[in-house]
């Protein structure tokens, strides 16, 4: 169940996003200013924070800025239409999206569950993947084979990526050329070219990279 803290120093307002979004499954805690937020914060974990900007103690561009280095879920500013805000600021302190006042109930529900949508798949992509004795870190762009690195080039990576991911999977010459290239024009031999580089620093016995004769390549899901 995601968490959300609701930060604005107007009670019935709080009040109201608080009772729609535990009706849309979500576990809610309210804070009535930027102080207290801010405690809560530095002591809990949430999935996401809507933060009024007008608060008495610390208002919520202060708070943003305070909060950021210790919280990277998303954060949606609530600000009055009479209210001077510079969305440029907002964004630069750590903002990910702001809400008029008065706004409609249904939008803001359907914005935060599109930000906590948006941020699990980020949270969930993953950076390592590893197959037999063959590892690559998609953060850092490093591979290794029996824990020793092994250097390649960012073409070579990214192909090597490409079927890492989609392993079990046979994959034909053109779908690793679109994907891997981006595009569907070119020399298509290129896809050869690499699978030859990649065996000769990997996979000298075709244990991982196989061909599927009349078909493409397949990287082997287990090794047998």
């Amino acid at each position: 169940m995601s968490r959300i803290l609701i930060v604005d120093d107007e009670k019935d307002i709080a009040e109201l996003i608080d009772d729609v979004l535990i009706d849309e499954g979500f576990e809610t805690v309210i804070k009535n200013n930027g102080e207290e937020a801010f405690e809560e914060i530095k002591n809990n974990k949430f999935d996401l924070i809507l933060l009024d900007i007008m608060m008495p103690k610390m208002n919520g561009i202060e708070l943003c800025s305070k909060i950021r280095n210790i919280t990277s879920c998303p954060i949606i500013f609530l600000t009055a239409k009479n209210t001077s805000f510079d969305k440029v600021i907002g964004f630069e302190i750590g903002a990910d999206d702001y809400i008029t006042k008065p706004f409609i109930i249904e939008e803001l529900v359907a914005r935060v569950k599109a930000h906590i949508r948006r941020d699990n798949r980020s949270i969930k992509e993953e950076k390592i993947y590893e197959i037999g004795q063959i590892k690559i870190n998609t953060e850092t762009m490093e591979t290794y084979k029996d824990n020793k690195k092994i250097e390649l080039s960012t073409r070579e990576f990214e192909l090597l990526t490409y079927l890492m991911k989609n392993a079990g999977i046979v994959l034909s010459k053109e779908q690793i050329f679109e994907s891997v290239w981006g595009s569907t024009y070119g020399d298509i031999g290129v896809v050869a070219v690499n699978i030859k580089s990649l065996r000769i620093k990997l996979d000298n016995e075709e244990k991982y990279i196989k061909t599927v004769w009349g078909l493409g390549y397949k990287f082997v899901k287990v090794l047998e």
